[in-house]
């Protein structure tokens, strides 16, 4: 679960941006909203910039901020796709590949990590049920269990983007 943040702690656990990127970063407006007990990483997209994404998740006793970019959209996609994180069945344009660029020295020399998720990046409320998805499910596994693995995947994720 993600503790309840104030927008400098936000910002403090970046771990993949520029000083002058981490000044730009914009915040949710929503913070004092949010359903933290509900959420195992805040996510949202840049307004002024739809293919920026933030991702801030605990990881390993840390609170760990990423940078996240989708690629141009190439049109309209067609077809079904697989949230790496939370392992939702959606349509393809609800899916976005995103990449993060990799914590220190491997980042700046441009090296990436990247994953298929949610483009709404609601994983925790799919998780949870509390929104219905319009495609059938394939992991039919009580709530609990499908929070742990999301939690399992999540931390993955963050692994290979924070590696030195």
């Amino acid at each position: 679960m993600v503790e309840p943040l104030t927008p400098e702690e936000l910002k403090a656990s970046f771990v993949n941006t520029s000083r002058s990127q981490l000044k730009a970063l914009p915040v949710p407006t929503d913070l004092a909203t949010q359903p933290w007990d509900q959420l195992d990483y805040l996510g949202w997209r840049d307004p002024r910039a739809d293919r920026r994404a933030f991702l801030v998740a605990p990881h390993r006793g840390d609170l760990v901020g990423l940078a996240l970019r989708a690629p141009q959209d190439s049109g309209r996609r067609k077809g079904t796709s697989i949230c790496a994180i939370c392992w939702a069945v959606r349509t393809s344009s609800e899916i976005d590949l995103f990449v993060a660029p990799r914590a220190g020295a491997a980042g700046r020399g441009g090296n990436t990590v990247g994953t298929y998720v949610c483009a709404d990046l609601a994983c925790s409320a799919n998780v949870r049920g509390l929104r219905k998805l319009e495609l059938p499910q394939g992991e039919s596994l009580p709530a609990p269990q499908r929070i742990e693995r999301l939690q399992q995947r999540l931390e993955a994720f963050v692994d290979r983007a924070v590696a030195t």
